[in-house]
């Protein structure tokens, strides 16, 4: 028998479905049982963990002994917001902890961090999913409306242009000009909303990371150096591969437009992480493992629209149409991941997590 574990167990199922990281802190101050969420949240199993110190393994930004002797004597539970936690080995996250006596042994507390992050973003991303949708509805009505009045003014300017004198001919190239362009916005707003499902199977994320790299160098990032940090070892994801190509193409294209004025580096990055599970309206947790950042040294977002800048019609640029990064996160959405962005001037990180392909499929 482990002399560190409980002297009687904690409720198996109850425990392990638990979906934020907990672990159970000793009198000693050493960890007695961690759930599989902490496990992951850690980066060790149970077996390595149980009996360590559990501020050894935590560095909490708290005055977490106190903390821990007010639970105990007081048998109440402790709450702490906006705490950074951190294992030494990753940035610090942003959690808010819970700090509960067991009531069967009062020896015994339940620490259970939940991180802030993922829940304040899939919170913002909830709150604004209906009105983006009926936005999108009616844009897409009124873009196909719009383009059959514009095709008539575009064609009655280039008809007068032929009567006027070279002076005047400039007010006409402009009308032209400008409703080529309102078309143009149009038809990315007919294909946000015409956008098919995904035809997913496994996919090497290397294959269509270097097809939009080849494709970008071709064009809008010529001037640019892209550098590939590749991880050779990550399995395929599920996914379509035109679309995944898509993705990795805006993304490149950002950040390219984000560079434009100075040239710059973008560096693509691939790792695999267990740490982030979504839980799904149907099913347990989806794990997303598969990582790929689109990092460049640009300007950055401006802070002003950084919590918006995947919703349609948000951009930082500029004559931006605000549908490149809200059609990105569309299809990674079609296709149970996530896409997040940190940004800062001279570093700004797309992260694209996906699923793993099941392991019956062969990569294409």
């Amino acid at each position: 028998m482990n002399p560190y574990r409980m002297p009687y167990p904690v409720p198996g199922v109850i425990w392990a479905s638990l979906p934020i990281p907990a672990i159970l802190i000793g009198p000693d101050g050493r960890i007695t049982e961690v759930n599989p969420a902490g496990e992951i949240f850690l980066n060790l199993s149970s077996k390595a963990l149980i009996g360590q110190p559990a501020f050894d393994r935590l560095a909490i930004d708290a005055p977490m002994e106190e903390a821990l002797a007010r639970a105990r004597a007081n048998q109440s539970p402790i709450f702490i917001n906006d705490v950074d936690v951190t294992t030494g080995e990753r940035a610090p996250v942003q959690c808010n902890l819970q700090i509960a006596p067991m009531h069967d042994n009062a020896d015994f507390v339940m620490l259970l961090m939940n991180p802030r992050d993922i829940a304040d973003r899939l919170g913002r991303s909830m709150s604004v999913k209906s009105a983006a949708k009926s936005a999108i509805g009616m844009a897409e009505m009124l873009a196909h409306e719009i383009k059959n009045p514009l095709a008539g003014i575009s064609g009655a300017a280039q008809l007068l242009s032929m009567s006027l004198s070279a002076e005047d001919r400039e007010m006409t190239d402009l009308i032209v000009e400008e409703t080529r362009r309102i078309v143009k916005l149009l038809e990315q707003v007919e294909q946000f909303g015409n956008l098919r499902p995904p035809e997913r199977r496994a996919v090497n994320i290397h294959d269509a990371l270097d097809r939009a790299r080849k494709s970008a160098l071709m064009g809008f990032a010529a001037h640019m150096q892209i550098i590939e940090d590749y991880d050779p070892s990550l399995p395929p994801t599920f996914a379509d591969p035109d679309q995944l190509m898509q993705v990795f193409l805006n993304l490149i294209k950002n950040a390219a437009e984000a560079c434009r004025t100075s040239g710059g580096t973008i560096r693509l990055h691939t790792f695999y992480d267990l740490s982030l599970r979504l839980r799904r309206k149907q099913g347990g947790p989806s794990v997303l493992p598969l990582n790929i950042e689109i990092i460049d040294d640009g300007p950055g977002i401006s802070p002003e629209i950084a919590n918006e800048i995947f919703e349609p019609f948000v951009s930082g640029r500029e004559n931006g149409t605000g549908l490149g990064l809200a059609l990105v996160s569309k299809i990674i959405s079609d296709h149970e991941g996530w896409i997040q962005v940190d940004s800062v001037p001279g570093r700004t990180v797309f992260r694209v997590s996906l699923p793993v392909a099941p392991k019956t499929m062969e990569a294409d």
